[in-house]
This record gives C-alpha cells, structure tokens and sequence, in this order.
C-alpha cells in the first residue's frame, strides 16, 4: 500500500473531525519529513513500518501532541508529555490580549506554566524576564526544556509553587503582567476520551462548578500586581459572568475576549477604580 492509500484509511478508521489531519502529521512523523513535504513528495512511497504503532496509539485515543511530544503554538513548537496540558491554538487568545494590554512589560508572572506556552511565548515576542509556577515538578522540567529551546532560559525563572499553600509568592516580587491558564474543567463533566484518559487532572477540574483555582488565585494577585498592571487568565467558555463576577468583587474591571470562534476565552483585569 502507498502512503496515499494508507492516509485515506486511516481517516476513515479514525472518524473524527480531524481524522485525516491527524494522520498526515502521524504518517510525515513516522517518515521524518515534514507535513508539507509529505504531501508534496512521498504519496507515492511505500507506508513505514513504523507509522501502523502510531495510528493504534492514536485510535486509543491519545492525543496527537502526546504521540510526537510536541505542540505547536503561537508559531513555535514546543515539547509536552503527559505530564502537562497541550498547548492549545484557542490560548493564543491570552497571548494577542496580553501583547495589546502590556506591550511594555517588564516583567510577567505565569502562574500555571505547565509548557511554559504562555510565558515563554511573551518572553520571544519581546524582552520582558519572567517567572513561571507550577505545582508539577515534572511540568517544570518540559517548560525548563522549552526555554532553552527558545533561547529564553536566561530570562524564564521557573519554580516549583502551589497557589494553594500559604506564602507560595512571597518572595515573588511584582508583575506588570501576570498570565494564568488556571483548571476550569468542572467536575464530571463530560470530556472526549483524549483529554479525559490522557492529560493530567490536576491541570484541568476545579471542583464542582470549574471555579474553585480563580476563587483562590483572584484574592492574591493584588499583592502581585505593579500599579497600572494588568491579569490576563483564561476562562471556560460557559464562566464569563462567573468570573467576571468573582475579578469584580476583588476590585478589578474584567474585559471579555473572544477566540477566533467567537467564544469566551480570556479575561483582561486590570484594577478598577474603586480599589
């Protein structure tokens, strides 16, 4: 059978939106090339033993990202395991917000790294330093990897923190911006099988409504927060109103921002005038 012949198949056996997609980046994955140069030079070519294991992986449901051990976001690829959350092209939503709100950062907080997509992708686009946390330490290795990567190591501080334990920022300093990407998932909500059976939990529920982390991370960002600074987090696409609720009554103003499917996707908090 050609490569040709063996991408047609496998969309079918796949059945899902993406089938065909996620085929051609398994197949050029398995053959060493590129997607574009697969499809314009190795159709013809016999298929690589070694493309049959990754489909399988990929019909038990595990995510694309995971099989290749990498992502691509905001243009550049960056490496993820099991252990973090894929970076997803809806998140770029925080990054174009964060650009237009705090062009001039200094210096950025992300909490949540995971990858390090967030933080690392403001640090490449100009030259702010950053600090980055996450409760995962094996998390902190994939974004540590990803910094190098990027040649933004020098400027990505990255350390182990919970936001759930008292005094995890103390040492912190201020932010003229601060990134988060925070669990929203509510519990037992129904998820597809390549999210719920393969990324980590901890990254994705926060208890019963989703909204248990900005319950917690919303009353501390003040103490982090430079005069004129500004909070970008993402949010579930059903938790605007819940959110923007929760960054009102912490005394900020919140800005709803959309993805390019038009769904809620990000808040924009910035102090407001009664604080």
């Amino acid at each position: 059978m050609t490569v040709g012949g063996a991408l047609r198949e496998a969309a079918e056996r796949l059945a899902v939106e993406w089938g065909r997609f996620d085929a051609e980046l398994l197949m050029a994955h398995a053959l060493g090339v590129s997607r574009s140069d697969l499809l314009l030079r190795h159709l013809r070519d016999p298929v690589p033993t070694a493309f049959a294991p990754l489909l399988q992986r990929r019909l038990a449901h595990e995510p694309v990202a995971y099989i290749l051990g990498e992502a691509e976001f905001y243009g550049r690829r960056f490496r993820v395991t099991p252990d973090t959350l894929i970076p997803r092209g809806d998140s770029e939503t925080l990054i174009e917000a964060a650009l237009a709100i705090r062009p001039d950062a200094r210096r950025v907080l992300d909490c949540g790294t995971g990858t390090g997509a967030l933080l690392l992708t403001v640090l490449a686009e100009g030259e702010a330093e950053g600090v980055g946390v996450d409760a995962s330490k094996a998390a902190l290795l994939v974004a540590q990897e990803n910094a190098q990567a990027l040649g933004v190591a020098e400027r990505a501080h990255l350390l182990r923190r919970d936001w759930t334990q008292a005094g995890w920022a103390d040492d912190l300093g201020t932010f003229d911006l601060i990134l988060a990407n925070p669990p929203y998932v509510e519990e037992g909500a129904p998820l597809d099988p390549s999210v719920r059976d393969h990324e980590p939990h901890s990254a994705l529920f926060s208890g019963p409504e989703g909204l248990d982390d900005y319950r917690i991370l919303l009353p501390q960002i003040d103490a982090l927060l430079e005069d004129g600074g500004a909070a970008v987090f993402e949010i579930g696409t059903r938790q605007a109103d819940a959110v923007t609720a929760l960054a009102e009554a912490e005394g900020y103003s919140a800005t709803l921002r959309r993805d390019l499917a038009g769904r809620a996707r990000a808040l924009v908090m910035t102090r407001g005038l009664n604080r």
